[in-house]
């Protein structure tokens, strides 16, 4: 098993002490040196250089100089004596004789307070164009392994360096998006507008991010194993070849680049193509999708919660304030009534003697009543048990129900014919008509713009028989259309309709446009 490496002790203690702020903007003050690859820094320099990194509060020589005493002894400063320099007094001397720069271990303590901050600012993404450019660079090193020309390696190297920065850039961006989309989903007390457009704003962007996710995987391994049929060595050795290091003392700088570059690879397959396993990329597609489910879960449970505008509890406690100023008694009983339902019996298991053409959704209010037994209040049963009844004759039923049927069928066609046109005409040139035929006439319409526009934005549309069809257009001039019933008026798009029947049939004689 292998130890994680530690950190060495102190490293970055410079960023918790009393004077972190002095200490901070003196570790600033170097890294801003080394941007402007000056190596060493005197005192003076490393005062002018603490307003350039924005630290303004005063202080003396005595405290400057125990700061850079404090971050030398936690080794992170490296303290020389410029010998080459010329002096006019024993004062110049002692403050431009000693130099100060970064050592290893401070360059690495300011490198991670970098990175640290930089990872507390950013924001997680999950993009494709990453996963598009890793394919291309992978594709592009397949086609310079077929170049044995020495001076490829150089492409070589630096296309080897961009695809393994845009796998540390997916990997790093998907560890802080995940990270952000857990925080996400276990939020609670944020408001709730904010946070229902947030998580629907996260939804959209996940099944963005999925779509077509399948195909570049696909690709990205067709490129993987074009390159592994190059070899992998030959590609690190010529890579190695075009990335020309520098000579370093006591190590050889090929092998650690090498166990680097391997180590890069390695990370690839596991996200592309694993020897065991399921890939990290088909992973982040199921974690993509469990994500989307469970953000859908949690807004519909916010939208439940809107509908409801209180708890049980506070019913009960205005219910109470309602029966402690109830104006008599008789009005306490009929609130305890009308609150936990304590009405007479409506004996709902019963039903009517042809309840079929009664729709579901009808009120009581609305429906024929039914008959009840008066053996139902004395003895809980509707009739009394005894022998078995006659068949009932239910021929004059279904006479009934061929009537109904039948004049059902000729009002229907009756308002089919007279919707249906001769030619197109606007929606306006309907006028006044029955509620019922104008519910028929939106049916029709919405079916057609249910329908996909075709160029001129013509849209076609059948009835569920197919005896019907509506065509419609959007109206050039933008004109509203209002129609009229008995029992109000409707207005809309005033579209051009053409209503006709496919099989033969009279049409309704209305002037066009």
């Amino acid at each position: 098993m292998t130890v994680p490496p530690r950190v060495p002790e102190g490293m970055f203690q410079f960023t918790a002490t009393e004077r972190a702020d002095l200490h901070t903007a003196v570790m600033y003050a170097f890294g801003e040196a080394n941007e402007r690859l000056e190596t060493s820094l005197t005192f003076d320099q490393v005062r002018e250089r603490l307003r350039a990194v924005g630290f303004y509060a005063p202080v003396d020589d005595a405290g400057l100089a125990r700061a850079l005493g404090q971050l030398a002894t936690w080794k992170l400063l490296d303290v020389v004596q410029n010998h080459a320099g010329s002096y006019a007094t024993a004062e110049e001397y002692e403050r431009k004789n000693l130099q100060y720069s970064l050592t290893r271990r401070g360059e690495a303590a300011f490198a991670g307070v970098q990175h640290a901050l930089a990872v507390l600012s950013s924001s997680g993404a999950l993009q494709t164009a990453v996963l598009d450019a890793i394919a291309d660079r992978l594709g592009e090193l397949g086609e310079l392994l077929k170049d044995d020309d020495p001076g490829v390696n150089r492409r070589i190297f630096t296309t080897l360096q961009e695809l393994e920065g845009h796998l540390d850039a997916l990997r790093n961006n998907t560890k802080s998006f995940n990270g952000e989309l857990q925080r996400l989903m276990r939020a609670e007390g944020a408001d709730l507008t904010t946070f229902n457009d947030v998580k629907s704003a996260t939804v959209a962007y996940l099944q963005e991010f999925v779509t077509n996710l399948d195909v570049r995987a696909d690709a990205i391994n067709a490129a993987l194993e074009e390159v592994e049929q190059r070899g992998v060595s030959v590609l690190h050795s010529r890579a190695l070849e075009g990335a020309e290091l520098p000579p370093l003392q006591g190590a050889e700088p090929a092998v650690a680049w090498l166990a680097a570059r391997r180590a890069k690879w390695d990370g690839l397959l596991l996200w592309f193509r694993p020897e065991e396993g399921t890939p990290r990329v088909r992973q982040l597609h199921d974690v993509a999708r469990r994500a989307i489910v469970s953000l859908l879960q949690v807004l519909d449970r916010i939208t439940e919660s809107r509908r409801r505008s209180s708890s049980a509890a506070s019913d009960f406690r205005t219910l109470a304030r309602w029966f402690a100023n109830a104006p008599s008694e008789d009005d306490a009983h009929r609130l305890w009534g009308t609150a936990f339902g304590l009405t007479p019996a409506r004996h709902a298991h019963l039903t009517h003697v042809d309840s079929e053409p009664i729709p579901t959704a009808a009120s009581w209010a609305e429906t024929p009543s039914v008959e009840v037994s008066a053996l139902l209040r004395t003895s809980g049963r509707t009739e009394r048990m005894g022998r078995t009844a006659k068949v009932r004759d239910v021929q004059a039923l279904r006479a009934e129900r061929r009537e109904r049927a039948r004049r059902e069928r000729a009002e229907l066609e009756a308002a089919w014919q007279w919707l249906a046109t001769d030619g197109t005409l606007r929606l306006s040139s309907f006028g006044r008509l029955e509620h019922d035929t104008l519910r028929r006439l939106l049916d029709l319409i919405g079916r057609a713009l249910a329908a996909r526009p075709g160029s001129e934005g013509l849209r076609r549309a059948l009835t569920s028989d197919g005896r019907i069809e509506v065509r419609l257009w959007p109206p050039p001039d933008g004109r509203v259309a209002e129609l009229r019933t008995a029992r109000g008026r409707f207005q809309g798009p005033d579209y051009l309709v053409d209503i006709r029947f496919l099989a033969a049939g009279p049409s309704r004689k209305v002037s066009g446009a």
